[in-house]
Protein backbone atom coordinates (compact mmCIF):
# COMPACT_ATOMS: atom_id res chain seq x y z
CA UNK A 1 0.00 0.00 0.00
CA UNK A 2 1.21 3.49 -0.88
CA UNK A 3 0.13 5.97 1.79
CA UNK A 4 -1.33 9.22 0.44
CA UNK A 5 -1.75 11.99 3.02
CA UNK A 6 -5.29 13.41 2.94
CA UNK A 7 -3.90 16.94 2.65
CA UNK A 8 -6.53 18.40 0.32
CA UNK A 9 -9.37 16.96 2.40
CA UNK A 10 -7.80 18.21 5.64
CA UNK A 11 -7.41 21.73 4.27
CA UNK A 12 -11.02 21.79 3.09
CA UNK A 13 -12.29 20.70 6.51
CA UNK A 14 -10.04 23.20 8.29
CA UNK A 15 -11.51 25.96 6.12
CA UNK A 16 -15.18 25.01 6.06
CA UNK A 17 -15.79 23.03 9.25
CA UNK A 18 -13.19 24.35 11.71
CA UNK A 19 -13.39 27.89 10.22
CA UNK A 20 -9.64 28.27 10.62
CA UNK A 21 -9.80 31.71 9.00
CA UNK A 22 -11.76 33.02 11.99
CA UNK A 23 -9.12 31.71 14.37
CA UNK A 24 -6.29 33.17 12.29
CA UNK A 25 -8.00 36.57 12.45
CA UNK A 26 -7.43 36.70 16.22
CA UNK A 27 -4.26 38.08 17.78
CA UNK A 28 -3.58 34.77 19.56
CA UNK A 29 -3.51 32.72 16.36
CA UNK A 30 -2.37 35.35 13.87
CA UNK A 31 0.59 33.16 12.88
CA UNK A 32 -1.79 30.60 11.34
CA UNK A 33 -1.65 32.11 7.86
CA UNK A 34 -2.75 30.24 4.76
CA UNK A 35 0.85 29.77 3.66
CA UNK A 36 1.88 28.40 7.04
CA UNK A 37 -1.05 25.97 7.19
CA UNK A 38 -0.24 24.69 3.72
CA UNK A 39 3.43 24.29 4.64
CA UNK A 40 2.56 22.36 7.81
CA UNK A 41 0.16 19.99 6.04
CA UNK A 42 2.55 19.42 3.16
CA UNK A 43 5.60 18.95 5.38
CA UNK A 44 4.03 16.48 7.78
CA UNK A 45 2.55 14.61 4.83
CA UNK A 46 5.99 14.14 3.30
CA UNK A 47 7.50 12.98 6.58
CA UNK A 48 4.66 10.58 7.31
CA UNK A 49 4.67 9.05 3.84
CA UNK A 50 8.44 8.90 3.56
CA UNK A 51 9.22 7.41 6.96
CA UNK A 52 6.38 6.54 9.34
CA UNK A 53 4.23 4.67 6.81
CA UNK A 54 7.20 2.48 5.88
CA UNK A 55 7.43 1.22 9.47
CA UNK A 56 3.84 0.31 10.22
CA UNK A 57 3.93 -3.30 8.97
CA UNK A 58 7.23 -3.88 10.75
CA UNK A 59 5.72 -2.51 13.92
CA UNK A 60 2.73 -4.81 13.57
CA UNK A 61 4.66 -8.00 12.83
CA UNK A 62 7.62 -7.50 15.19
CA UNK A 63 6.25 -5.05 17.73
CA UNK A 64 7.75 -3.64 20.90
CA UNK A 65 9.81 -6.12 22.94
CA UNK A 66 10.28 -6.40 26.71
CA UNK A 67 13.79 -6.96 28.07
CA UNK A 68 15.12 -6.89 31.65
CA UNK A 69 16.61 -3.49 30.84
CA UNK A 70 13.38 -2.05 29.44
CA UNK A 71 11.32 -1.98 26.25
CA UNK A 72 12.96 -1.86 22.83
CA UNK A 73 11.16 -0.71 19.70
CA UNK A 74 11.56 -2.25 16.23
CA UNK A 75 14.43 -1.12 14.03
CA UNK A 76 13.89 2.30 12.52
CA UNK A 77 11.40 3.55 15.09
CA UNK A 78 13.84 5.59 17.16
CA UNK A 79 15.22 7.30 14.06
CA UNK A 80 11.73 8.10 12.79
CA UNK A 81 10.69 9.49 16.16
CA UNK A 82 13.88 11.54 16.55
CA UNK A 83 13.31 13.04 13.09
CA UNK A 84 9.82 14.02 14.27
CA UNK A 85 11.43 15.76 17.26
CA UNK A 86 14.06 17.48 15.11
CA UNK A 87 11.36 18.75 12.76
CA UNK A 88 9.58 20.53 15.62
CA UNK A 89 6.29 18.76 14.91
CA UNK A 90 5.53 18.23 18.59
CA UNK A 91 5.62 21.97 19.26
CA UNK A 92 2.79 22.94 16.86
CA UNK A 93 0.00 23.48 19.38
CA UNK A 94 2.06 24.08 22.53
CA UNK A 95 2.08 27.60 23.98
CA UNK A 96 5.08 29.73 23.07
CA UNK A 97 5.74 30.31 26.78
CA UNK A 98 6.47 26.60 27.13
CA UNK A 99 8.64 26.19 24.05
CA UNK A 100 5.94 25.68 21.46
CA UNK A 101 4.72 27.47 18.35
CA UNK A 102 1.34 28.46 19.78
CA UNK A 103 -0.66 27.42 16.72
CA UNK A 104 -4.29 26.29 16.99
CA UNK A 105 -5.07 22.91 18.51
CA UNK A 106 -7.01 22.03 15.36
CA UNK A 107 -3.84 22.35 13.24
CA UNK A 108 -2.07 20.08 15.70
CA UNK A 109 -5.01 17.71 15.21
CA UNK A 110 -4.37 17.63 11.47
CA UNK A 111 -0.67 16.90 12.05
CA UNK A 112 -1.51 14.02 14.37
CA UNK A 113 -4.07 12.68 11.92
CA UNK A 114 -1.46 12.40 9.19
CA UNK A 115 1.07 10.73 11.47
CA UNK A 116 -1.47 8.29 12.85
CA UNK A 117 -2.81 7.35 9.45
CA UNK A 118 0.75 6.43 8.53
CA UNK A 119 1.42 4.54 11.80
CA UNK A 120 -1.37 4.50 14.37
CA UNK A 121 0.74 2.87 17.08
CA UNK A 122 3.68 5.27 16.92
CA UNK A 123 1.44 8.34 16.80
CA UNK A 124 -0.01 7.37 20.17
CA UNK A 125 3.29 8.39 21.79
CA UNK A 126 3.02 12.13 20.96
CA UNK A 127 -0.68 12.07 21.82
CA UNK A 128 0.16 10.97 25.35
CA UNK A 129 2.92 13.56 25.63
CA UNK A 130 0.48 16.31 24.69
CA UNK A 131 -1.77 15.18 27.52
CA UNK A 132 1.10 15.52 29.98
CA UNK A 133 1.85 18.99 28.61
CA UNK A 134 -1.79 19.97 29.10
CA UNK A 135 -1.82 18.84 32.73
CA UNK A 136 1.47 20.58 33.60
CA UNK A 137 0.49 23.75 31.76
CA UNK A 138 -2.67 24.10 33.85
CA UNK A 139 -1.68 22.57 37.18
CA UNK A 140 2.13 22.42 37.43
CA UNK A 141 4.23 24.86 39.42
CA UNK A 142 6.34 27.48 37.66
CA UNK A 143 9.43 25.45 38.51
CA UNK A 144 7.96 22.22 37.16
CA UNK A 145 6.89 23.95 33.97
CA UNK A 146 10.38 25.38 33.45
CA UNK A 147 12.11 22.04 34.08
CA UNK A 148 9.88 19.75 32.05
CA UNK A 149 7.68 21.54 29.52
CA UNK A 150 10.36 22.62 27.00
CA UNK A 151 11.53 19.00 26.67
CA UNK A 152 8.00 17.62 26.50
CA UNK A 153 7.03 20.27 23.94
CA UNK A 154 9.64 19.09 21.46
CA UNK A 155 8.98 15.44 22.25
CA UNK A 156 12.60 14.96 23.36
CA UNK A 157 11.00 13.58 26.53
CA UNK A 158 7.69 11.75 26.37
CA UNK A 159 4.80 11.67 28.83
CA UNK A 160 2.38 9.09 30.17
CA UNK A 161 -0.72 9.02 32.33
CA UNK A 162 -0.91 6.39 35.08
CA UNK A 163 -4.44 5.80 36.37
CA UNK A 164 -5.35 2.14 36.07
CA UNK A 165 -4.59 -0.58 38.61
CA UNK A 166 -5.71 -4.20 38.55
CA UNK A 167 -8.56 -3.48 40.99
CA UNK A 168 -9.19 0.09 39.80
CA UNK A 169 -10.18 0.45 36.16
CA UNK A 170 -13.14 2.73 35.48
CA UNK A 171 -13.50 2.98 39.28
CA UNK A 172 -10.38 5.13 39.70
CA UNK A 173 -11.28 5.86 43.32
CA UNK A 174 -10.31 2.30 44.27
CA UNK A 175 -6.60 2.81 43.51
CA UNK A 176 -3.97 1.86 46.12
CA UNK A 177 -0.70 3.43 44.91
CA UNK A 178 0.68 5.51 47.77
CA UNK A 179 2.76 8.66 48.13
CA UNK A 180 4.56 9.36 51.43
CA UNK A 181 6.15 12.76 52.15
CA UNK A 182 9.97 12.71 52.38
CA UNK A 183 10.18 15.95 54.33
CA UNK A 184 11.74 17.96 51.51
CA UNK A 185 8.63 18.60 49.44
CA UNK A 186 8.95 15.38 47.46
CA UNK A 187 7.23 12.03 47.96
CA UNK A 188 8.14 8.33 47.92
CA UNK A 189 5.86 6.61 45.40
CA UNK A 190 4.96 2.94 45.90
CA UNK A 191 2.61 0.78 43.87
CA UNK A 192 1.92 -0.54 40.41
CA UNK A 193 -0.09 0.56 37.39
CA UNK A 194 -1.36 -1.44 34.42
CA UNK A 195 -2.29 -0.60 30.82
CA UNK A 196 0.25 2.25 30.60
CA UNK A 197 0.67 3.07 26.92
CA UNK A 198 4.30 3.85 26.04
CA UNK A 199 5.12 3.37 29.73
CA UNK A 200 8.61 2.38 28.59
CA UNK A 201 10.49 2.56 25.28
CA UNK A 202 13.81 3.57 23.74
CA UNK A 203 12.55 6.40 21.53
CA UNK A 204 13.46 9.30 23.83
CA UNK A 205 15.90 10.15 26.61
CA UNK A 206 13.39 10.41 29.45
CA UNK A 207 9.79 9.51 30.22
CA UNK A 208 7.70 11.72 32.48
CA UNK A 209 5.03 9.68 34.26
CA UNK A 210 2.02 11.45 35.72
CA UNK A 211 0.83 9.13 38.47
CA UNK A 212 -2.33 9.13 40.58
CA UNK A 213 -1.67 8.09 44.19
CA UNK A 214 -2.93 8.52 47.76
CA UNK A 215 -1.17 10.43 50.51
CA UNK A 216 -1.35 9.22 54.14
CA UNK A 217 -4.75 9.84 55.71
CA UNK A 218 -6.36 10.87 52.42
CA UNK A 219 -10.14 10.32 52.15
CA UNK A 220 -11.47 7.25 50.37
CA UNK A 221 -12.64 7.52 46.78
CA UNK A 222 -11.63 10.11 44.23
CA UNK A 223 -11.48 12.96 46.80
CA UNK A 224 -8.34 11.40 48.27
CA UNK A 225 -6.38 11.15 45.03
CA UNK A 226 -3.41 13.36 44.19
CA UNK A 227 -1.30 13.65 41.03
CA UNK A 228 2.48 13.21 41.02
CA UNK A 229 5.21 13.81 38.47
CA UNK A 230 7.54 10.80 38.42
CA UNK A 231 10.36 10.86 35.84
CA UNK A 232 11.98 7.64 34.66
CA UNK A 233 15.32 9.37 35.28
CA UNK A 234 15.74 12.04 37.94
CA UNK A 235 17.12 15.31 36.72
CA UNK A 236 20.77 16.14 37.33
CA UNK A 237 21.66 19.66 38.54
CA UNK A 238 22.06 20.79 34.93
CA UNK A 239 18.52 19.63 34.10
CA UNK A 240 19.52 16.59 32.07
CA UNK A 241 18.41 13.02 32.83
CA UNK A 242 20.48 11.55 35.63
CA UNK A 243 20.09 8.49 37.86
CA UNK A 244 17.31 5.95 37.49
CA UNK A 245 14.23 6.71 39.62
CA UNK A 246 13.22 3.19 40.73
CA UNK A 247 10.52 2.82 38.06
CA UNK A 248 10.50 -0.67 36.58
CA UNK A 249 8.58 -2.08 33.62
CA UNK A 250 7.44 -5.48 34.90
CA UNK A 251 5.95 -6.68 31.62
CA UNK A 252 4.15 -5.61 28.47
CA UNK A 253 0.80 -6.89 27.27
CA UNK A 254 0.27 -9.24 24.32
CA UNK A 255 -2.54 -7.55 22.44
CA UNK A 256 -4.92 -7.81 19.51
CA UNK A 257 -3.27 -4.83 17.82
CA UNK A 258 -1.15 -1.72 18.34
CA UNK A 259 1.85 -4.01 18.61
CA UNK A 260 4.30 -1.13 18.22
CA UNK A 261 2.73 0.67 21.17
CA UNK A 262 4.08 -0.97 24.35
CA UNK A 263 1.30 -1.35 26.93
CA UNK A 264 3.18 -1.68 30.19
CA UNK A 265 2.80 -2.87 33.73
CA UNK A 266 4.84 -0.36 35.72
CA UNK A 267 6.11 -0.90 39.25
CA UNK A 268 7.06 2.13 41.33
CA UNK A 269 9.37 1.97 44.34
CA UNK A 270 10.36 -1.70 44.41
CA UNK A 271 13.53 -0.57 46.18
CA UNK A 272 11.88 2.17 48.22
CA UNK A 273 13.53 4.90 46.18
CA UNK A 274 10.96 6.22 43.66
CA UNK A 275 10.68 9.99 44.08
CA UNK A 276 7.78 12.05 42.81
CA UNK A 277 6.69 15.69 42.91
CA UNK A 278 3.15 16.74 43.76
CA UNK A 279 1.31 18.49 40.92
CA UNK A 280 -1.16 20.99 42.34
CA UNK A 281 -2.57 20.59 45.85
CA UNK A 282 -3.19 17.28 47.59
CA UNK A 283 -6.57 15.77 46.75
CA UNK A 284 -6.83 17.58 43.41
CA UNK A 285 -5.46 14.73 41.31
CA UNK A 286 -8.66 13.91 39.45
CA UNK A 287 -9.18 17.52 38.40
CA UNK A 288 -5.66 17.65 36.98
CA UNK A 289 -6.00 14.24 35.33
CA UNK A 290 -9.26 15.22 33.65
CA UNK A 291 -7.41 18.17 32.13
CA UNK A 292 -5.26 15.55 30.40
CA UNK A 293 -8.14 13.27 29.55
CA UNK A 294 -10.55 15.74 27.94
CA UNK A 295 -8.27 16.64 25.02
CA UNK A 296 -6.92 13.08 25.02
CA UNK A 297 -10.44 11.84 24.35
CA UNK A 298 -10.59 14.02 21.23
CA UNK A 299 -7.27 12.56 20.14
CA UNK A 300 -8.59 9.04 20.69
CA UNK A 301 -11.55 9.96 18.49
CA UNK A 302 -8.93 11.10 15.99
CA UNK A 303 -7.48 7.59 16.09
CA UNK A 304 -10.78 6.43 14.64
CA UNK A 305 -10.26 8.84 11.75
CA UNK A 306 -6.65 7.68 11.30
CA UNK A 307 -7.60 4.01 11.10
CA UNK A 308 -10.56 4.71 8.85
CA UNK A 309 -8.51 6.77 6.38
CA UNK A 310 -5.78 4.14 6.19
CA UNK A 311 -8.29 1.29 5.82
CA UNK A 312 -10.19 3.13 3.10
CA UNK A 313 -7.01 3.75 1.11
CA UNK A 314 -5.97 0.11 1.51
CA UNK A 315 -9.36 -1.23 0.43
CA UNK A 316 -9.63 1.09 -2.57
CA UNK A 317 -6.14 0.16 -3.77
CA UNK A 318 -6.98 -3.55 -3.57
CA UNK A 319 -10.39 -3.11 -5.23
CA UNK A 320 -8.82 -1.33 -8.20
CA UNK A 321 -6.25 -4.10 -8.67
CA UNK A 322 -8.17 -7.31 -7.91
CA UNK A 323 -9.78 -8.61 -11.13
CA UNK A 324 -12.66 -10.92 -10.38
CA UNK A 325 -16.00 -11.52 -12.10
CA UNK A 326 -17.61 -9.82 -15.06
CA UNK A 327 -19.69 -6.81 -15.94
CA UNK A 328 -21.15 -7.40 -19.35
CA UNK A 329 -18.69 -9.55 -21.24
CA UNK A 330 -15.51 -8.24 -19.67
CA UNK A 331 -13.54 -9.31 -16.61
CA UNK A 332 -13.31 -6.32 -14.30
CA UNK A 333 -11.62 -5.23 -11.08
CA UNK A 334 -13.92 -5.74 -8.11
CA UNK A 335 -14.31 -1.98 -7.71
CA UNK A 336 -16.74 -2.18 -10.64
CA UNK A 337 -19.21 -4.36 -8.69
CA UNK A 338 -22.09 -2.51 -6.98
CA UNK A 339 -21.68 -4.15 -3.57
CA UNK A 340 -17.97 -3.33 -3.44
CA UNK A 341 -18.82 0.23 -4.46
CA UNK A 342 -21.37 0.31 -1.63
CA UNK A 343 -18.72 -0.66 0.88
CA UNK A 344 -16.14 1.78 -0.46
CA UNK A 345 -18.62 4.66 -0.55
CA UNK A 346 -19.66 3.89 3.01
CA UNK A 347 -16.03 3.79 4.12
CA UNK A 348 -15.27 7.11 2.45
CA UNK A 349 -18.41 8.83 3.73
CA UNK A 350 -17.98 7.60 7.30
CA UNK A 351 -14.31 8.60 7.32
CA UNK A 352 -15.07 12.11 6.11
CA UNK A 353 -17.92 12.44 8.61
CA UNK A 354 -15.70 11.35 11.51
CA UNK A 355 -12.97 13.77 10.44
CA UNK A 356 -15.46 16.64 10.30
CA UNK A 357 -16.80 15.79 13.76
CA UNK A 358 -13.36 15.60 15.39
CA UNK A 359 -12.03 18.74 13.66
CA UNK A 360 -15.17 20.65 14.61
CA UNK A 361 -14.70 19.63 18.24
CA UNK A 362 -10.99 20.49 18.10
CA UNK A 363 -11.83 23.98 16.84
CA UNK A 364 -14.04 24.45 19.91
CA UNK A 365 -10.91 23.85 22.04
CA UNK A 366 -9.30 26.83 20.34
CA UNK A 367 -12.38 29.02 20.70
CA UNK A 368 -12.71 28.04 24.35
CA UNK A 369 -9.05 28.97 24.88
CA UNK A 370 -9.87 32.38 23.40
CA UNK A 371 -12.46 32.86 26.15
CA UNK A 372 -15.64 31.81 24.29
CA UNK A 373 -17.86 30.31 27.01
CA UNK A 374 -20.41 28.90 24.56
CA UNK A 375 -17.60 27.08 22.72
CA UNK A 376 -16.42 25.61 26.03
CA UNK A 377 -19.92 24.33 26.77
CA UNK A 378 -20.32 22.92 23.27
CA UNK A 379 -16.94 21.23 23.52
CA UNK A 380 -18.16 19.45 26.64
CA UNK A 381 -21.10 18.01 24.71
CA UNK A 382 -19.07 17.20 21.60
CA UNK A 383 -16.22 15.38 23.38
CA UNK A 384 -18.15 12.14 24.12
CA UNK A 385 -19.60 12.24 20.59
CA UNK A 386 -16.19 12.64 18.97
CA UNK A 387 -14.50 10.01 21.12
CA UNK A 388 -17.20 7.36 20.87
CA UNK A 389 -18.67 7.85 17.40
CA UNK A 390 -15.38 8.38 15.58
CA UNK A 391 -13.89 5.24 17.13
CA UNK A 392 -17.04 3.28 16.31
CA UNK A 393 -16.56 4.45 12.73
CA UNK A 394 -12.90 3.43 12.82
CA UNK A 395 -13.95 -0.08 13.85
CA UNK A 396 -16.67 -0.26 11.19
CA UNK A 397 -14.42 0.96 8.39
CA UNK A 398 -11.59 -1.33 9.49
CA UNK A 399 -14.01 -4.25 9.39
CA UNK A 400 -15.20 -3.27 5.90
CA UNK A 401 -11.59 -3.15 4.71
CA UNK A 402 -11.28 -6.84 5.56
CA UNK A 403 -14.56 -7.56 3.75
CA UNK A 404 -13.49 -5.75 0.58
CA UNK A 405 -10.40 -7.97 0.49
CA UNK A 406 -12.55 -11.10 0.76
CA UNK A 407 -10.66 -14.22 1.76
CA UNK A 408 -7.34 -12.42 1.37
CA UNK A 409 -8.52 -9.95 4.01
CA UNK A 410 -8.45 -12.75 6.57
CA UNK A 411 -4.86 -13.61 5.70
CA UNK A 412 -2.32 -11.62 7.69
CA UNK A 413 0.18 -11.18 4.87
CA UNK A 414 -2.11 -8.69 3.09
CA UNK A 415 -2.13 -6.36 6.09
CA UNK A 416 -5.87 -5.78 5.78
CA UNK A 417 -6.61 -6.79 9.36
CA UNK A 418 -4.19 -4.38 11.01
CA UNK A 419 -6.45 -1.34 10.88
CA UNK A 420 -9.30 -3.11 12.65
CA UNK A 421 -6.98 -4.74 15.19
CA UNK A 422 -5.19 -1.48 15.92
CA UNK A 423 -8.27 0.70 16.33
CA UNK A 424 -10.42 -1.72 18.31
CA UNK A 425 -8.94 -0.58 21.63
CA UNK A 426 -9.83 3.05 20.88
CA UNK A 427 -13.46 2.22 21.70
CA UNK A 428 -12.25 1.01 25.11
CA UNK A 429 -9.49 3.20 26.52
CA UNK A 430 -9.79 6.78 27.76
CA UNK A 431 -13.23 5.77 29.04
CA UNK A 432 -15.13 3.11 27.13
CA UNK A 433 -17.65 4.30 24.58
CA UNK A 434 -20.40 3.23 26.97
CA UNK A 435 -18.89 5.55 29.59
CA UNK A 436 -18.87 8.35 26.99
CA UNK A 437 -22.59 7.77 26.40
CA UNK A 438 -23.22 7.79 30.15
CA UNK A 439 -21.27 11.05 30.42
CA UNK A 440 -23.41 12.57 27.65
CA UNK A 441 -26.75 11.83 29.32
CA UNK A 442 -25.63 11.85 32.96
CA UNK A 443 -23.45 14.97 33.06
CA UNK A 444 -23.47 16.97 29.84
CA UNK A 445 -27.25 16.79 29.37
CA UNK A 446 -28.13 17.56 32.99
CA UNK A 447 -25.43 20.17 33.63
CA UNK A 448 -27.58 22.98 32.24
CA UNK A 449 -30.91 21.17 31.85
CA UNK A 450 -30.19 20.41 28.21
CA UNK A 451 -29.46 23.99 27.11
CA UNK A 452 -26.09 23.16 25.52
CA UNK A 453 -27.43 20.21 23.55
CA UNK A 454 -30.52 22.22 22.58
CA UNK A 455 -28.21 24.96 21.28
CA UNK A 456 -26.44 22.39 19.07
CA UNK A 457 -29.81 21.11 17.84
CA UNK A 458 -30.96 24.66 17.08
CA UNK A 459 -27.81 25.43 15.11
CA UNK A 460 -28.16 22.24 13.09
CA UNK A 461 -31.82 22.89 12.37
CA UNK A 462 -31.11 26.45 11.21
CA UNK A 463 -28.89 25.16 8.38
CA UNK A 464 -30.25 21.69 7.56
CA UNK A 465 -31.95 21.26 4.20
CA UNK A 466 -31.96 17.49 3.61
CA UNK A 467 -35.31 16.05 4.73
CA UNK A 468 -33.82 12.97 6.43
CA UNK A 469 -31.37 15.16 8.31
CA UNK A 470 -34.14 17.48 9.48
CA UNK A 471 -36.13 14.45 10.65
CA UNK A 472 -33.13 13.10 12.58
CA UNK A 473 -32.47 16.48 14.22
CA UNK A 474 -36.11 16.63 15.31
CA UNK A 475 -35.87 13.09 16.66
CA UNK A 476 -32.78 14.07 18.69
CA UNK A 477 -34.79 16.92 20.22
CA UNK A 478 -37.64 14.57 21.12
CA UNK A 479 -35.25 12.14 22.83
CA UNK A 480 -33.49 15.01 24.61
CA UNK A 481 -36.78 16.19 26.09
CA UNK A 482 -37.67 12.67 27.24
CA UNK A 483 -34.27 12.02 28.84
CA UNK A 484 -34.36 15.26 30.81
CA UNK A 485 -37.36 13.91 32.71
CA UNK A 486 -36.30 10.26 32.86
CA UNK A 487 -35.01 8.19 35.77
CA UNK A 488 -31.29 7.37 35.86
CA UNK A 489 -31.66 3.79 34.59
CA UNK A 490 -33.87 4.90 31.70
CA UNK A 491 -31.39 7.63 30.72
CA UNK A 492 -28.50 5.18 30.79
CA UNK A 493 -30.45 2.55 28.84
CA UNK A 494 -31.03 5.15 26.12
CA UNK A 495 -27.54 6.64 26.26
CA UNK A 496 -25.78 4.76 23.47
CA UNK A 497 -28.49 4.94 20.81
CA UNK A 498 -28.98 8.61 21.69
CA UNK A 499 -25.24 9.30 21.37
CA UNK A 500 -25.20 7.66 17.94
CA UNK A 501 -28.26 9.60 16.81
CA UNK A 502 -26.85 12.93 17.96
CA UNK A 503 -23.38 12.23 16.55
CA UNK A 504 -24.84 11.16 13.19
CA UNK A 505 -26.98 14.28 13.07
CA UNK A 506 -23.92 16.43 13.82
CA UNK A 507 -21.92 14.64 11.14
CA UNK A 508 -24.78 15.03 8.66
CA UNK A 509 -24.96 18.75 9.40
CA UNK A 510 -21.23 19.14 8.79
CA UNK A 511 -21.30 16.98 5.66
CA UNK A 512 -24.17 19.03 4.21
CA UNK A 513 -22.20 22.18 4.99
CA UNK A 514 -19.26 20.77 3.01
CA UNK A 515 -21.56 19.88 0.11
CA UNK A 516 -22.53 23.54 -0.18
CA UNK A 517 -18.96 24.78 0.33
CA UNK A 518 -17.73 22.63 -2.56
CA UNK A 519 -19.82 24.79 -4.89
CA UNK A 520 -17.76 27.86 -4.01
CA UNK A 521 -15.49 29.30 -6.73
CA UNK A 522 -11.98 27.90 -6.87
CA UNK A 523 -12.80 24.39 -5.69
CA UNK A 524 -10.99 21.73 -7.74
CA UNK A 525 -13.63 20.09 -10.00
CA UNK A 526 -12.55 16.52 -9.28
CA UNK A 527 -12.48 17.21 -5.54
CA UNK A 528 -15.90 18.90 -5.74
CA UNK A 529 -17.47 15.93 -7.50
CA UNK A 530 -16.09 13.43 -4.98
CA UNK A 531 -16.95 15.57 -1.96
CA UNK A 532 -20.53 16.15 -3.07
CA UNK A 533 -21.13 12.51 -4.01
CA UNK A 534 -19.77 11.40 -0.64
CA UNK A 535 -21.84 13.94 1.28
CA UNK A 536 -25.00 12.88 -0.55
CA UNK A 537 -24.31 9.23 0.22
CA UNK A 538 -23.99 10.11 3.89
CA UNK A 539 -27.20 12.14 3.94
CA UNK A 540 -29.26 9.69 1.90
CA UNK A 541 -28.04 6.35 3.27
CA UNK A 542 -26.35 6.79 6.66
CA UNK A 543 -28.47 9.54 8.24
CA UNK A 544 -31.74 7.57 7.74
CA UNK A 545 -30.22 4.55 9.52
CA UNK A 546 -29.82 6.58 12.71
CA UNK A 547 -33.56 7.26 12.78
CA UNK A 548 -34.02 3.55 13.42
CA UNK A 549 -32.34 4.00 16.80
CA UNK A 550 -35.11 6.21 18.13
CA UNK A 551 -37.14 3.25 19.40
CA UNK A 552 -34.23 2.12 21.57
CA UNK A 553 -33.55 5.68 22.74
CA UNK A 554 -37.18 6.07 23.83
CA UNK A 555 -37.52 2.65 25.50
CA UNK A 556 -37.38 2.31 29.29
CA UNK A 557 -34.67 0.26 30.99
CA UNK A 558 -37.19 -2.31 32.25
CA UNK A 559 -36.73 -4.61 29.24
CA UNK A 560 -32.97 -4.81 29.88
CA UNK A 561 -33.63 -6.34 33.31
CA UNK A 562 -36.33 -8.78 32.21
CA UNK A 563 -33.77 -11.63 32.21
CA UNK A 564 -32.11 -12.41 35.57
CA UNK A 565 -28.31 -12.11 35.59
CA UNK A 566 -27.85 -15.84 36.20
CA UNK A 567 -29.85 -16.66 33.03
CA UNK A 568 -27.47 -14.91 30.65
Amino acid sequence: MVFNPATQEQRFVLDHVAAIGELAATETFAAASDDLIDAVLDGIGRQAAGEWALLTRLGDTIGARWTPDGVTMPAGYRDAYQNYVAGGWGTIGVAEAHGGQGLPFVIQTAVLETLGTADLALALCPILTLGAIEALSHHGSTEQQAKYLPHLATGAWTGTMNLTESQAGSDVGALRTSAHPRGDGTYLITGSKIFISFGDHDLADNIIHLVLARTPGAPEGTRGISLFLVPKYRLAPDGTPGEHNDVRVASIEHKLGLHASPTCVLSFGDNGDCIGELIGPEGAGMRAMFTMMNNARLNVGLQGVQAAEAATQKAADYARERVQGYRGNSAVPIIEHPDVRRMLMRMKAQTQAARALVYYAAAQVDRANLGDHSARMRLGALTPLAKAHATDIGCEVGNLCIQVHGGMGYVEETGATQFFRDVRVAAIYEGTNGIQAADLVGRKLLLDQGATIQSLIDDMRSEAENSALVELINACETVTTRLLGAHDDDRLAASYPFLTMLATATCGWLMERQFRAADEPGCDPAFRATKQATALFYLQQIVPEALGLMAAAMAPAEMLYAVPAENF
